[in-house]
């Protein structure tokens, strides 16, 4: 019985992040995640107390599953501006392959999700800040690195640099699902986030 559950509680959480990815969490009701899931109302309520814990949950399942891709992409082996570029590769593929599967540009959808709730539910923004921190600390690392090497000057703000780096990518994001175009995201994406980090790209654009 344990096993149903957890299945059961997976796909719940599954369910709501493709739908409220695909569409808003205002958009999304408690009733069209469990129709969708093929779930009884009544599991929903066994496994989350509302919608909002069940997106909450769905945030960190969409943190979770990049993270894998995040520690390939930023491993210590690679150059640490050859983890930024393929970085900026990796978010371009993954909005298309969004882009393909739902018929629409998607955008980041922790960031869709907490810039739609974040103002109205102290424990979505809470997540998103938590999910933010763990992406930033990727980027600090190797920004250090790039300081160690000498590209970047020595009393570079390795927090600060991050920021702008995450604030930098989300904006882009933004635009692309609101523009629904991955052109300039294509295009611009990585040119700008190398200008942001004052390097030159080191591959062929799109390698």
């Amino acid at each position: 019985m344990g096993r149903i559950g957890n299945d059961t509680k997976q796909k719940l959480i599954d369910t709501a992040l493709e739908l409220i990815w695909k569409s808003s969490y205002g958009s999304v009701s408690v009733d069209d995640i469990c129709k969708a899931a093929a779930v009884k109302k009544g599991s929903f309520y066994h496994f989350f107390p509302s919608k909002v814990h069940l997106a909450i949950a769905a945030m960190e399942e969409a943190s979770c599953s990049i993270r894998v891709a995040y520690d390939e992409i930023f491993s210590i082996s690679r150059a640490p501006v050859e983890r930024f570029e393929r970085y900026a590769d990796h978010v371009h593929e993954m909005q298309v392959e969004a882009a393909v599967k739902y018929g629409h540009v998607c955008g980041c959808p922790c960031a869709s999700l907490g810039s739609e709730m974040a103002g109205q539910e102290e424990g979505i923004r809470a997540k998103f800040e938590d999910i933010t921190r763990r992406k930033e600390r990727y980027f600090e690392n190797a920004l250090r690195d790039m300081v160690a090497d000498g590209i970047l000057p020595g009393q570079t703000d390795v927090k600060i640099k991050a920021q702008e780096v995450y604030a930098y990518i989300m904006g882009q994001l933004m635009l692309a699902r609101i523009q629904n175009d991955l052109g300039p995201l294509k295009r611009d994406l990585k040119p700008g986030l190398l200008r942001l980090l004052g390097v030159s790209e080191t591959a062929p654009q799109g390698a």
